[in-house]
């Protein structure tokens, strides 16, 4: 046989070269420290996935670990906004600086690199794609903990980050409606099509509690979540609440000062993997 030119158009579809399963996966900026990288993820949008990685970033900061946030959702970032981030983010030749929030959790987004935080973000797939590798690439991370919120469904930039981020894990987030089932299926084939683990399954939108006497009121229903992460053999890390008092300080970017403990057993499950 020939020696391999690895011009594939000149060789047969026995070359070994062309067996070869190529990795896609990018290194991480060679300045940069990262400990475990986890996503949050969900088949659609509007489920509370910025709420849920804003809230697991919180509970992990305030266990004394070093914490990131990646905003993969580049056409819809509302993180910086939780966080009451509005200044630019800065770079040097070593590569770009995130944005440190007032309790040091490290934040990128597209919002911190628009002149304007109220800009559309008008950009094809394939240009999305590449800003969010070039935050894993080039941003100067310094985290024991990395969360990923990624944008809603299994297009292009959700399968930009499985094949380019070496995930540790992720977290499916979903709302208790009737479609949950589906939801929850797509997130979980594609994560199983990834080979990356699945931690569990967090429903959002939960329940409202009555401010009088303190009764859970499932006002979408209750227990299509836990149905569905049976079928698939999950846990349900956690079951969160419509709460008027975090959606306040969600709008006041001060969710760092949010009381609920909510997501302490999906914290629990970060720090065993």
């Amino acid at each position: 046989m020939s020696e391999c030119t690895h011009n594939c158009s000149s060789c047969s579809e026995t070359c070994s070269e062309r067996q070869e399963t190529q990795s896609l996966l990018k290194e991480h900026n060679p300045n940069a420290h990262i400990g475990k990288v986890f996503g949050i993820v969900s088949g659609k949008g509007g489920v509370g996935k910025s709420m849920v990685t804003s809230q697991l970033a919180v509970t992990m900061r305030r266990r004394g670990y070093s914490v990131g946030i990646l905003d993969a959702d580049v056409t819809g970032p509302s993180i910086p906004k939780a966080f009451g981030i509005h200044e630019q983010a800065m770079g040097s030749d070593l590569g770009m600086y995130p944005v440190a929030s007032k309790t040091g959790i490290q934040v990128m987004s597209t919002n911190l690199l628009l002149p304007n935080e109220t800009d559309p973000v008008i950009w094809r797939g394939p240009v999305i794609s590449g800003v969010v590798q070039q935050f894993w690439t080039d941003v100067l991370w310094n985290c024991d903990y990395l969360f990923v919120d990624m944008p809603p469904g299994t297009g292009d930039v959700s399968l930009s980050v499985f094949q380019s981020i070496p995930l540790d894990g992720i977290i499916i987030v979903a709302s208790p409606q009737e479609l949950v089932s589906m939801v929850v299926e797509k997130a979980v084939k594609m994560a199983e099509m990834m080979e990356v683990p699945i931690l569990g399954l967090v429903e959002n939108m939960s329940y409202v509690e009555c401010p009088d006497c303190g009764k859970k009121i499932h006002i979408f229903g209750e227990g299509k979540t836990a149905e569905a992460a049976q079928r698939h053999n999950l846990p349900v890390l956690a079951e969160m609440p419509i709460d008027p008092a975090l959606a306040a300080l969600t709008d006041k970017g001060d969710i760092e000062s949010f009381q609920g403990s909510w997501l302490d057993a999906a914290a629990d499950k970060v720090e065993g993997k």
